[in-house]
């Protein structure tokens, strides 16, 4: 199928940005890399009145270290992140180059941004999971100015975020920095959206798991925190039992939705299997590669 008819605007400044949107109403939509809005406009399930293209604002594809924070500008492309070999993103950040790769095939990363998946908040998304694992900060602009949003804020359901009406994401910053990181995701092919993601973060002190993050995918309407998996690590030995029980807690007391790719106890399944990969894997790759 083809898009429904819709206007083309183009912007060069957040603030053109802003102002069209206000200008055009709230069924107006924003255009950055449109790898998420294009297929679902060409099957209909979105119908937009405009469209703001904003790929040619300058300075919104940045990817920079401002002390223990990673700034990525909405218009960095997941390729650039990918490809990264700068320190102030090796050191601590690590993981975002590595989960990188894992988003759609080499096409969308090299055209997708970061700040478009973040504003289309698919829970099963990388990064929106990496978001939730680095407690990170969304800044959007909007007629009111710049504001900042937690992630733990930011996401409130399936493709529904807290923006309001009139605003653009500008800016993720990702926050604690962590010395070993893994994703670990299963799909039925590489490059597909994942039946389930668990994106994991923490320091080893003393050979003891320490400031543990654990973040499931694909299994509810937001990015799911697994707190009590989180709680079974944080100070026990790396070479113990804890790995293993943490990765059971983890799947514990999910009740994923039942789909065509698999039911609830599938699901669950694959969380536990894949915190208990990730956190191996997390050991052995360590932080600055």
């Amino acid at each position: 199928m083809k898009p429904a008819a819709y206007e083309y605007h183009r912007a060069y400044t957040v603030e053109e940005v802003v102002s069209l949107l206000d200008e055009l109403g709230e069924d107006a939509k924003i255009l950055a890399g449109g790898q998420s809005l294009a297929p679902m406009m060409n099957f209909r399930l979105a119908r937009p009145s405009a469209l703001v293209d904003v790929m040619r604002i300058a300075g919104l594809d940045h990817i920079r270290r401002e002390g223990d924070e990673l700034h990525v500008g909405a218009l960095a492309r997941h390729r650039a992140v990918e490809t990264s070999r700068d320190p102030g993103v090796l050191e601590g950040f690590g993981l975002l180059p590595r989960a990188a790769r894992w988003i759609g095939h080499y096409p969308i990363r090299a055209r997708g941004t970061v700040g478009g998946s973040i504003a289309h908040s698919d829970p099963t998304a990388e990064w929106c999971l990496l978001a939730r694992l680095f407690d990170a900060r969304i800044v959007v602009q909007g007629p009111a100015g710049q504001r900042e949003v937690p992630a733990q804020e930011w996401f409130g359901g399936f493709l529904t975020t807290a923006s309001d009406p009139g605003e653009m994401v500008v800016e993720t910053r990702f926050t604690r920095p962590r010395g070993h990181g893994a994703m670990t995701e299963y799909a039925r092919r590489r490059g597909d959206f994942a039946i389930a993601a668990v994106g994991l973060a923490f320091d080893v002190v003393d050979g003891r798991f320490s400031d543990v993050g654990i973040v499931l995918g694909g299994v509810a309407a937001t990015p799911v925190r697994a707190s009590e998996a989180e709680s079974i690590l944080e100070g026990a030995a790396v070479d113990g039992d804890a790995v293993v029980e943490a990765s059971r807690a983890a799947a514990a007391d999910l009740n994923p939705p039942s789909d065509l790719n698999g039911d609830a106890a599938y699901r669950r399944h694959l969380v536990e299997n894949l915190t208990r990969r990730g956190v191996a894997e997390a050991l052995a790759v360590g932080a600055t590669r």
